[in-house]
């Protein structure tokens, strides 16, 4: 078996999430990581068996032995990064969200396609069992035509104003970390964006969403009902109502098990969840696809002008959003 060679860019949490998923993919194999220094990259390296180590996102970019790269940085870099590995000629799986904003996903797009790279937004939650088997539900008719979702993800954590979730010039908030989930997942049960779209939020102290509610209705009058939170846990739950049924989904995001039509079915995945993620880049690049089925580069466009049309309705600005209007 020919396995995709992996590299990581970036040595935080997330980064050692996936570097845990590639473990248990027989397709994949993780051989090397990219850090901002040569003693972080190292230590990344020696904890998860990568072979080599490299002192800049750069060098990594320029491994031969690199055939794709996962982006593993705060918000603000995944522009910066991810063009850099465009530039070396690797292909690249960007954590979500895959940029600050529309206008920035449409350069990395742009940039993917202008040299024919694969590119893709890490939505790990796409790729799950559970997940997949979702799309089969709705596919087949099984609960009808779905008319409703409501969905939150919210969690309770201190407030920490240098902290990622909570300063505006890393992308904090609730929306961009968590709340991205909900407006993915209304887009993919929905297939297509939002024809209206109200929303309100509590803009914390630091300049950034700590809590938001907002509601979708598409051309079908199919309705959508979200929130998100950093600072308010909440039960993490899908319900799609359909004119025939209905199927719940307990911890959506990292979801094992779904309720269809009011019996239980189990859906495990392999490794830590992020594997499946790593599995289908491994067989899209195989096949010479320059992006995923699972997660099209146009629905992440488009859930990115979302995402930039809730932020306008509550006034929230980033630095990097610059005179983005």
């Amino acid at each position: 078996m020919n396995k995709t060679r992996w590299g990581i860019l970036g040595t935080g949490t997330i980064a050692a999430k996936f570097a845990l998923g590639l473990r248990a993919a027989d397709d994949a194999e993780l051989v090397a990581v990219g850090s901002r220094s040569r003693e972080t990259a190292e230590a990344f390296a020696g904890e998860h068996g990568a072979a080599r180590a490299h002192a800049t996102y750069g060098e990594l970019a320029g491994d031969p032995e690199v055939d794709a790269i996962y982006v593993a940085t705060p918000h603000v870099l995944h522009r910066e990064n991810t063009l850099t590995c465009i530039a070396g000629g690797k292909a690249v799986l960007c954590e979500k969200p895959f940029a600050m904003n529309a206008r920035e996903g449409e350069e990395m797009v742009a940039a993917a396609r202008s040299v024919g790279t694969f590119l893709c937004e890490a939505m790990w939650t796409r790729f799950l069992p559970a997940t997949r088997r979702v799309r089969e539900l709705l596919t087949s008719g099984a609960i009808g035509e779905p008319r409703q979702l409501d969905c939150d993800f919210g969690f309770r954590t201190e407030l920490d104003p240098k902290g990622r979730l909570f300063d505006p010039a890393l992308g904090g908030g609730a929306l961009l970390d968590v709340g991205i989930y909900c407006v993915a997942y209304a887009r993919m049960v929905f297939g297509s964006a939002p024809a209206q779209v109200q929303s309100t939020a509590h803009i914390g102290e630091t300049g950034v969403d700590e809590q938001s509610a907002y509601l979708f209705r598409y051309d079908s009058g199919a309705l959508a009902r979200m929130s998100s939170a950093t600072r308010t846990e909440t039960p993490h739950r899908v319900t799609i109502s359909g004119t025939e049924g209905s199927i719940e989904v307990p911890d959506f995001w990292q979801a094992k098990e779904l309720i269809v039509n009011g019996e239980r079915e189990r859906h495990p995945y392999l490794g830590n969840g992020y594997t499946h993620e790593a599995m289908a880049v491994g067989e899209a690049l195989a096949a010479g696809a320059l992006e995923c089925a699972e997660v099209p580069l146009e629905e992440t466009l488009e859930i990115a002008r979302t995402l930039d049309e809730l932020r306008g309705q509550w006034g929230l600005r980033y630095p990097a959003d610059g005179a983005i209007s």
